[in-house]
């Protein structure tokens, strides 16, 4: 014959539950897509202008996953002005401009911020 006791409550793990139906860990994901938006525009690399205001995001949320995509719409010839900042591209005349690094630098400190939060409200429902 097996036998389990329990002893104490399971009110901390109700709670956690609880407010996993309610969303409200992913309640700080419209912020940290504002915020996230707006490092990148603060960060592109300014020329006209354009790409740094094309900064947006969209906040998923769906059963048992959520998710910020950050986009950038300034397009030019069919290519995302933003990816040939970032990575770099080759010119008309047969040159290359190189890479500039600015979108990891931004988001790297976001990611570690969004990943304390949500591991503070696991450890805290």
């Amino acid at each position: 014959m097996i036998t389990i006791q329990q002893k104490g409550s399971f009110k901390n793990t109700d709670r956690f539950f609880n407010a996993m139906k309610r969303k409200q860990l992913f309640s700080r994901l419209e912020s940290f897509g504002r915020e996230g938006a707006a490092a990148l525009a603060a960060n592109t690399p300014v020329d006209s202008g354009q790409t740094a205001n094309s900064w947006s995001y969209e906040v998923q949320v769906s059963p048992g996953r959520a998710s910020i995509t950050w986009t950038n719409s300034h397009i030019n010839a069919g290519a995302n002005i933003a990816i040939l900042i970032q990575y770099g591209h080759g010119t008309g005349t047969g040159g290359y401009v190189p890479g500039r690094d600015y979108i990891n630098p931004v988001v790297k400190p976001l990611f570690d911020r969004i990943i304390e939060n949500v591991w503070r409200e696991v450890t805290s429902a």
